[in-house]
């Protein structure tokens, strides 16, 4: 949601490692209060100064109610439990939920499952694991190409291009930068040959004409282009559990079905098979039992057993029948030992495809390593993992190096070095490799390893996974060339986003800054509510990339400016933090244009201009039909610069003339 009507604008932070500081600088901007606790009175703060930017300051245990009272729990909008414990993080929770029912509780874990079930029971509640929420941005840093983001939404493949307009290109000295906007695609940035990439969105001049040297961003999205990163065996473990852990639920037939819509092919035909044979089984020793009462349970289940395991031949092999036997029972013998035959097929086939796929893991090492061009991701925990699914589903050469042994089924089909990984950097044609991405949870082997593939490979795209913000300064500065990240400063803008009430779906860096995907939903209260998407993208400085009423099951990609949103809608947006922040305070951007209309050829122009005009500017219908009846005259209802641009540009479209003047003052 965007601001709701609440009287405390105070926030809480526990745990002051390196994810809590970065998150309480993250708030300060926003101009709020942070409280903070932390477990023990510091001395050394990794960012200096910290403690100036808190307001309140309490040391102790975070999960005690004295001290989270200590620390005004009850009158702060949210919490963020940032420790590196997850027991104190959601215990934390519990705690702080029993003292302030309304309080956001934002919490730093990694426990799918659990955050789930947490969710349902707590409310208001959202989880992140801080050191996975950056690997994309390790995946992009280590393509060294257009791609800056990408991200799935909605079945939806979306990235966000860089492209530098040369001679050759399509778009060279044809187009203006306004009929690049369609359905599918938005313009972000634009900046000439030789100027800085520009920090916001929509400083661009919307009829500017693209020349060779231009750097144009933009953001697309692409229909049934969702990759999968899970696994197929942690796919299988995940469905069982899920069945497992909601068998006692009301709701046991949703979840069956959705097990059934979710599970492969193969495992259907196995399931119904095994269903099939194991009613055959018991419907048999039934039928020979009720058939034949002087047979024990045990000798008609024992012939039951037979016939479904295609001994039909060894109970009726002889020319005349040994005992005598209704025909009825006769034909269901012979179908229970056909359906037998087929079933004991079915039980090899998918098990002669486990086998396969067990040695086709175990081959994963003796995969060919890439001789040039590729990537080499050097340590394999969890960022490691991540960032190898990306790199993989994006198509990229790459070879893993990791120090001991790992899981095979955790990873892509990608060639694997273990052992000592600096005298693996000797295997991996590092010489000729694109990209270097080091990501071990070890600062100073990362280091170690970005110094010794700069002496071998200087062209090489270096990515460094730091923490310490302090260290990755000395990084940056020994290495300009590479790229530091560090995991913490990504992740913080996210938690703190989500602090104040916005879903978080992704984020990404462009420009050197964070960019976060976020998702609001609009209730009575908001900023959001009742106000046309323009006035949204070009007051707040967001990208609107999604929009969905309540209603709609389908939701509409790169939305056009002139919806106005209410109640129950479903936006997604680009948005920095400064963006979010004017979101989350209703400060728009000053409107600095006005539209003077000159004149219509026609009175059905005259109709479809005031038409255009109200819905393109949001004023009331009567006051655009009085300005149409009166030419020339000035639209008095101020623009946004691009808003305006493309109210001047449909009017034309329907015979009637009009031009921009520039406001200078704002409202």
């Amino acid at each position: 949601m965007g601001q709701n009507v609440i009287n405390a604008d105070t926030f809480l932070v526990c745990g002051l490692g390196n994810l809590g500081q970065y998150c309480v600088l993250s708030l300060k901007e926003f101009g709020v209060t942070v409280n903070a606790i932390e477990a023990v009175n510091r001395q050394s703060w990794e960012i200096p100064g910290l403690p100036d930017a808190i307001d309140n300051l309490v040391i102790g245990d975070c999960c005690q109610t004295k001290i989270l009272e200590q620390a005004q729990i009850r009158q702060c909008r949210a919490i963020l439990m940032v420790t590196s414990d997850e027991r104190v993080n959601i215990a934390g929770a519990f705690a702080a939920r029993s003292l302030n029912p309304d309080i956001r509780l934002v919490i730093r874990s990694s426990q799918e499952n659990l955050n789930d079930l947490l969710s349902a029971s707590l409310g208001n509640f959202v989880a992140f694991e801080a050191t996975q929420l950056p690997s994309k941005s390790f995946a992009l840093a280590a393509l060294g190409s257009e791609t800056t983001g990408f991200f799935t939404l909605e079945n939806y493949f979306l990235k966000v291009m860089q492209v530098s307009i040369d001679v050759g290109h399509r778009w060279r000295n044809c187009w203006q930068i306004y009929e690049l906007n369609t359905s599918h695609r938005r313009i972000l940035t634009h900046n000439r040959a030789g100027e800085s990439p520009t920090q916001t969105f929509y400083q661009w001049d919307a009829d500017a004409v693209i020349h060779p040297g231009d750097i144009i961003t933009y953001i697309e999205a692409t229909e049934n282009l969702v990759y999968r990163s899970q696994k197929p065996a942690n796919h299988i473990k995940h469905l069982w559990l899920t069945v497992l852990s909601t068998i006692t639920k009301t709701n046991l037939r949703e979840q069956l079905i959705q097990f059934w819509v979710e599970s492969s092919q193969t495992r259907r035909v196995a399931l119904m098979s095994c269903l099939v044979m194991v009613s055959l089984f018991f419907g048999g020793a039934f039928l020979y039992k009720l058939q034949y009462p002087q047979l024990s349970w045990q000798s008609a289940l024992n012939i039951s057993l037979i016939l479904s395991l295609g001994g039909y031949g060894d109970i009726f092999g002889g020319i005349e029948q040994s005992f005598p036997i209704a025909w009825w029972l006769h034909l269901f013998s012979i179908a229970q030992t056909v359906a037998g035959t087929v079933f004991v097929g079915i039980l090899y086939a998918v098990m002669t495809e486990r086998i396969l796929a067990a040695r086709f893991q175990f081959s994963i090492r003796h995969l060919p390593i890439p001789k040039s061009d590729h990537v080499v991701l050097i340590g394999l925990g969890r960022v490691g993992k991540l960032v190898a699914h990306l790199l993989q589903e994006l198509k990229q050469p790459l070879v893993g190096v990791h120090p001991h042994d790992i899981d095979p089924s955790l990873l892509p089909p990608i060639p694997l070095i273990v052992g000592n990984i600096k005298n693996a950097l000797h295997r991996v044609n590092l010489a000729t490799a694109k990209s270097v991405v080091v990501v071990t949870d070890d600062e100073v082997t990362n280091l170690e390893i970005a110094l010794m593939t700069y002496a071998v490979n200087p062209k090489a795209c270096i990515v460094i996974r730091t923490v310490d913000p302090r260290f990755s300064q000395n990084i940056a500065r020994l290495l300009p060339h590479a790229r530091v990240l560090g995991v913490y400063e990504l992740a913080a803008e996210a938690f703190v986003g989500a602090a104040f009430g916005e879903n978080i779906l992704n984020l990404f860096r462009l420009h050197n800054q964070t960019t976060l995907v976020t998702e609001y939903r609009i209730e009575t209260n908001d900023t959001l509510n009742g106000r046309l998407l323009a006035e949204i993208a070009y007051g707040y400085g967001v990208v609107p990339i999604l929009h969905a009423r309540n209603s709609q099951r389908t939701p509409k990609f790169m939305p056009s400016d002139d919806l106005r949103l209410v109640v129950g809608d479903r936006l997604v947006v680009l948005a920095t933090i400064e963006g979010l922040q004017r979101v989350e305070r209703g400060t728009m951007l000053p409107r600095q244009c006005l539209v003077q209309v000159e004149k219509a050829v026609s009175q059905e122009a005259v109709f479809e201009g005031a038409a255009l005009i109200s819905r393109i500017s949001g004023c009331d219908m009567y006051l655009a039909r009085t300005l149409m009846n009166q030419l020339p005259a000035t639209l008095q209802y101020p623009l946004y610069k691009h808003q305006a641009h493309r109210l001047v540009n449909e009017l034309t479209k329907c015979q009637v003339s009009a031009h921009i003047l520039e406001k200078g003052v704002g409202v």
